[in-house]
């Protein structure tokens, strides 16, 4: 498969959990749709207080690369699959390979009430320090079903544009968040949204009410917030159990996130 001339790699931050793969699954089929290499890093912790506990690290580093790479190439064969070691702190690390990427993904468990846990903390930190779009990845409860895309600000360019990209991808319906109070001007911004994809299924949503009504008839989960770069403070509400951010609206979810975000 011919590389594209702007071949800035799909990078995932893997550290031998389940949710690390999940991240590069969902990153590898990316990679495909953009004909770039998918580009797996296993970051060390920050020191070792001995040369065994090193090499510990290591050997774990080595495996989970191993197994991230294996389940992808299983999947998606067609991807190249670039696997890399890196001095850490992870989130440290994550960050400075964000310079050379096109995409930097992360697995996540969710953020709940200690924020500080390892997965949480490095979602966080990367999300807010990266200098490309960010994905924080969750487990949907069914990989099959037909999962929405929620853009979360329809006025930022950088938001719809990533949210109609995911849609295509995924093959997955889109729902606009805004405000009722913003009347008109939110009426008329979804209905240019449409216009310029009229092959994707778009919906506005504008309030609690609307939400609620919606999801009782529709009952169907989010797969995907798509947010702006101010947002990134949010991310704790939106990631987390109990939030109580506009995304969790949609009662039950387990939403992964996508930060959009161009240099």
């Amino acid at each position: 498969m011919l590389e594209p001339e702007n071949s800035a790699p799909i990078v995932v931050g893997i550290d031998g959990s389940e949710a690390g793969v999940r991240a590069a699954r969902w990153a590898a089929a990316e990679a495909e749709s953009r004909n770039v290499p998918l580009r797996l890093v296993y970051a060390t912790k920050a020191s070792h207080p001995s040369a065994d506990d090193y090499y510990d690290d290591v050997r774990r580093g080595q495996d989970a690369l191993s197994a991230a790479q294996i389940d992808v190439n299983r999947r998606y064969s067609e991807v190249k699959v670039e696997t890399a070691l890196v001095d850490g702190p992870p989130g440290r690390a994550l960050i400075d390979e964000s310079d050379r990427a096109a995409m930097l993904c992360v697995g996540s468990v969710g953020i709940g009430r200690y924020a500080e846990s390892i997965l949480g903390s490095i979602a966080l930190a990367v999300a807010e320090g990266a200098a490309c779009p960010v994905a924080v990845i969750r487990a949907q409860e069914d990989d099959s079903a037909v999962h929405w895309i929620a853009a979360g600000n329809p006025a930022d360019e950088h938001v719809v544009e990533s949210a109609m990209a995911e849609a295509r991808l995924r093959q997955a319906p889109v729902l606009v968040l805004g405000d009722r109070r913003e009347g008109d001007a939110f009426i008329y911004q979804v209905k240019s949204i449409q216009l310029r994809n009229p092959d994707l299924h778009i919906y506005p949503i504008t309030d609690r009410n609307d939400v609620a009504g919606f999801l009782r008839r529709h009952d169907e989960p989010v797969q995907l917030a798509v947010i702006g770069e101010s947002e990134v403070a949010e991310l704790p509400r939106i990631l987390g159990p109990h939030g109580r951010h506009m995304f969790h609206l949609f009662e039950g979810t387990t939403s992964s996130v996508l930060v959009a975000r161009y240099d």
